[in-house]
């Protein structure tokens, strides 16, 4: 009987340390900067306090060199149970088979239907299987300072892409050292081609049926004869050829130049160096089609197949993606937040915000998403995009051969994407 007891306490011991035992999370962050690890720090150590025993190590990665670094942790070992997931890496790691196929929780928690359609569809980007909860959008909208345009004899944000070019010669004309568009010439600058060119295009189609790039459109060509037009002619500073986010946004709230496309997250500088009387938000301007293809990025929370703690890590996404949680995070790290009637909140029901709820509500703004499915995608946006856009800006190619460089890059790499399925 003594034997007995002392085996059954020993085995209740045992059953309690391993109860309390718990996992060690590890979360890593990619679009790394002071303020959004804070919030991301204040949003775990809520989770903890709700999940005894459960820890999670962030690990924040510098954005200039996350895609290398997650990289080498992973082909080491290092594999992490929770990533921010960006749109660009989403094709590579998903292809490859290591992100883990969410959809069984997603259906066990009923959130299809609370989440908006398009948070939905980019979770699905991938083989139409969800291998990630997004956590807010990154869509583009033009910025406009009601002062400038007043200047120059406006009264709106321009609504046509004819009205666009009329409206920065008009502000170009008042002299000082005033521009009409910040133009992001430097890295970064992908979108605003991409969009521009749509928009002129008619069409979000990147690539016909058969694989062929549609850059080379005729159409498509002229959207971005406009923007080297555009600088050539004084529509944009002379140095926006070299201009990042950090630039472009600077350039709009110091008056430097009158309109800006931008995402929800250039609002946040915006914001602390102007009044809000001074600027509004309004959709981008429509092409001759009478659409417009805003240019729409996402990033979210994906789980790796390999994590040893895949119940506790859906916990710790399923906390960060919560509404409350998400209202937060959109708020401080500017983006669109992804529950359907967020635009109803006090905070997003401004004229800061109209133009991208306008986007996302109105049928004739359709988003435009890049093809991330393609491995060679991060190449043509961070290396290819650039160096041939700023030979075109500064006259070294013209755009047709720009354009051209462009097409038959893309036409191999959709044709190499084609054929392997």
């Amino acid at each position: 009987m003594k034997k007995l007891l002392c085996t059954t306490l020993l085995s209740m011991s045992v059953a309690s340390a391993s109860a309390f035992a718990g996992s060690t999370l590890k979360l890593v962050e990619v679009i790394t900067s002071p303020d959004r690890t804070k919030v991301l720090e204040q949003q775990v150590a809520q989770f903890e306090a709700n999940n005894p025993g459960v820890k999670v190590e962030i690990t924040s990665l510098p954005w200039g060199q996350a895609f290398e670094k997650l990289a080498t942790m992973v082909q080491s070992g290092q594999i992490p149970d929770v990533v921010e997931m960006p749109d660009s890496w989403q094709g590579l790691y998903a292809a490859n088979g290591m992100l883990e196929d969410l959809e069984s929780q997603i259906a066990e928690a009923g959130l299809a239907a609370k989440l908006t359609d398009k948070t939905m569809a980019m979770a699905r980007a991938i083989d139409g299987k969800a291998n990630m909860v997004p956590y807010g959008f990154y869509l583009r909208a033009m910025f406009w300072n009601k002062k400038l345009f007043a200047k120059a004899g406006l009264s709106e944000a321009p609504k046509t892409m004819a009205e666009f070019v009329d409206a920065s010669n008009k502000i170009s004309a008042l002299g000082g050292g005033v521009s009409g568009y910040c133009m992001r010439g430097g890295v970064g600058g992908t979108n605003g081609w991409m969009m521009f060119m749509a928009a002129m295009n008619g069409t979000p189609e990147f690539f016909d049926a058969k694989g062929n790039s549609r850059l080379s459109d005729e159409n498509a060509v002229k959207g971005a004869q406009m923007l080297v037009d555009m600088y050539k002619n004084g529509g944009a500073p002379k140095d926006s050829v070299n201009w990042g986010f950090n630039e472009i946004v600077s350039g709009f709230y110091s008056g430097k130049c009158a309109m800006l496309d931008q995402d929800p997250d250039a609002l946040i500088a915006v914001e602390k160096s102007m009044d809000k009387a001074d600027f509004a938000v309004a959709p981008m301007p429509v092409g001759p089609s009478g659409k417009a293809y805003p240019t729409i990025g996402y990033s979210g929370w994906s789980i790796f197949k390999q994590s040893e703690h895949k119940a506790d890590s859906w916990k710790l996404v399923s906390h960060l993606t919560s509404p409350d949680a998400n209202i937060q995070w959109a708020k401080k790290i500017g983006v669109l937040p992804i529950y359907k009637g967020a635009e109803k909140n006090a905070f997003f029901s401004t004229e800061q915000y109209s133009g991208w709820f306008e986007e996302l509500n109105n049928p004739n703004y359709i988003p435009l998403t890049m093809p991330t499915h393609l491995k060679g995608w991060g190449y043509f946006n961070s290396v290819l995009a650039k160096d041939r856009s700023q030979e075109a800006l500064l006259g070294q190619i013209s755009v047709q051969d720009m354009v051209n460089d462009w097409a038959d890059y893309l036409t191999k790499e959709q044709q190499a994407f084609l054929k392997a399925q």
